[in-house]
């Protein structure tokens, strides 16, 4: 039995069990409760949930869209990958400059009116053409204003210079390993309010150095459990593995601690779905060796030996 993802499933039965029923933002609901913490060691297996498959190259190269400090939907849409479009395809139906049919409140009208649906789908589908083919556009709407890549890697100083966290906080991992200050924040006060897609909800990191291994402390303050937080996981459980290469140190603890943490109510069955599943063994990661974090690409990062439950779908809240 994985220890790594009974976590997981203990959070999710107590989330059930205890939440308090709240609105929320997405006019969605859920059962959330305030304050949780699971402890990943890295040693026993690298923590991609068995209990439904995860798509393990959606992580790969959303986490390394972030570490480029791109912001731009282009870069994960050229591989692939789906799980920003929402945020800005708001913007653009949302813009004086859309036509189109209405699209308010496309989340939700989708799952329960069929022809909706396809007229959403079409609108996508020709958003996602125009950000990946037109350049304008694309730097127009395809942008999601300064959100982790942006924060991570270019904060920007009432001065008006840019701090590069990560490349700080790794070089202050070589330099200084006993630090109490590896820290790296996405939460930017100026530019929530206004210029994000969305504030940052995995908000703060922190490194830790004991014994030649690297562990890593993620505050998050809003985590959706059943879609979010199995990405959340396995997201930072590989940048501990991509900064321990990069530092030449061996991996030690992901901990993730959550602030309101939520199962939406929409997600209530899928998570019921996902209890009833028997745990499989660990999978592993192998990263191309000798290479600096930041020219690793997606074909860097392999997973090895992952047997899971087939996928569960549910909506995102948007």
């Amino acid at each position: 039995m994985s220890v790594n993802e009974q976590q997981y499933l203990d959070l999710c039965r107590h989330v059930l069990d205890n939440g308090e029923k709240k609105s929320d933002r997405t006019n969605t609901g859920t059962y959330s409760v305030f304050g949780a913490q699971m402890r990943f060691d890295l040693a026993e297996g690298f923590p991609l949930l068995t209990t439904k498959k995860v798509n393990f190259k959606l992580i790969v190269s959303e986490l390394l869209w972030f570490i480029h400090g791109d912001t731009n939907i282009r870069y994960l849409l050229e591989h692939n990958n789906n799980i920003w479009n929402e945020w800005a395809f708001k913007r653009w139906v949302e813009s004086a400059e859309y036509t189109g049919p209405d699209m308010t409140d496309f989340g939700n009208r989708a799952l329960v009116d069929e022809a909706f649906n396809a007229q959403y789908k079409q609108e996508m589908a020709t958003f996602k053409q125009r950000i990946l083919e037109d350049d304008v556009f694309m730097q127009q709407y395809g942008d999601l204003g300064p959100v982790y890549g942006k924060q991570w890697r270019h904060w920007q100083t009432s001065q008006g210079e840019a701090i590069d966290q990560l490349k700080d906080v790794i070089h202050s991992l070589k330099t200084n390993p006993d630090s109490r200050r590896h820290i790296v924040t996405a939460w930017n006060p100026e530019d929530v309010p206004s210029n994000m897609a969305l504030p940052p909800c995995h908000a703060m990191f922190q490194f830790y150095v004991a014994n030649g291994k690297l562990s890593c402390q993620l505050y998050q303050r809003s985590a959706d459990i059943f879609l979010g937080v199995p990405f959340n996981i396995a997201s930072y459980s590989l940048l501990v593995h991509l900064i321990a290469n990069e530092a030449g140190l061996e991996v030690g603890e992901f901990i993730h601690t959550l602030g309101d943490a939520h199962i939406y109510l929409n997600h209530l069955d899928q998570v019921k779905e996902q209890l009833s599943r028997e745990m499989y063994t660990l999978p592993k990661i192998n990263v191309t060796a000798g290479k600096s974090l930041f020219d690793l690409t997606v074909d860097d990062i392999t997973l090895l030996d992952y047997q899971s439950h087939p996928p569960i779908k549910a909506p995102i809240a948007v």
